[in-house]
């Protein structure tokens, strides 16, 4: 495969070549060493695509994982916690776990335990390799990366996504990298307030 486009939020792209090259080389090299063809499992049972040989977006995650998990990236969980007081919230949420459960209880309110979890991490870089249904994006771009970053455990975020000519030989479900492309655009060049770069890979 390739990288068909690529786009730079908030210097996130610049900020690996300066900080990082040889991280962005790594994920340039698992892209391209893996032939998309090899991936045309999955028999379409739709309607409009009835028979037709499609990409596996199940088979295509696995051997991405493999890729990145024998180059030393590993999955990552930020765990925090959470309460109904959205002043308390912001007060606590740069704060360690545990003191953010303490401030909860001492406020008087309840403390609910969450946690976001990424794909891949290395060296502050986060990776969410996502050929799943198009609100996942949403979530990754706009809450999960946001929260590793602010949590202090990334610097960027990378988010992996098939273009559009390529999605639209996947069944019916999985988003694009235009469309989020067009999803960060439409919030304005400083939301989310993540450096993060989006890259749209093709066959």
């Amino acid at each position: 495969m390739k990288i068909g486009a690529m786009y730079s939020h908030l210097s996130g792209f610049e900020w690996i070549q300066y900080h990082q090259k040889a991280m962005w080389e790594e994920i340039e090299e698992i892209i391209q060493g893996i032939n998309a063809e090899d991936f045309r499992t999955k028999i379409s049972l739709e309607k409009t695509m009835r028979g037709k040989s499609l990409f596996s977006p199940a088979d295509l995650n696995i051997r991405m994982k493999t890729e990145f998990e024998s180059r030393g990236w590993y999955e990552s969980r930020t765990n925090y916690w959470v309460t109904d007081d959205y002043k308390l919230i912001g007060k606590i949420m740069h704060l360690q776990e545990e003191e953010q459960k303490t401030m909860i209880v001492e406020a008087g309110k309840k403390p609910i335990k969450s946690y976001n979890q990424t794909d891949f991490v290395k060296n502050r870089i986060a990776v969410e390799v996502q050929f799943g249904k198009y609100s996942f994006i949403a979530y990754d771009l706009f809450v999960k990366h946001m929260a590793f970053f602010v949590g202090d455990a990334i610097d960027v975020g990378i988010e992996i996504l098939p273009m559009k000519v390529m999605q639209a030989e996947m069944s019916s479900g999985p988003g694009y990298y235009e469309g989020a492309l067009y999803d960060l655009a439409r919030q304005g060049r400083g939301v989310p307030a993540v450096p993060l770069v989006l890259i749209g890979i093709e066959p």
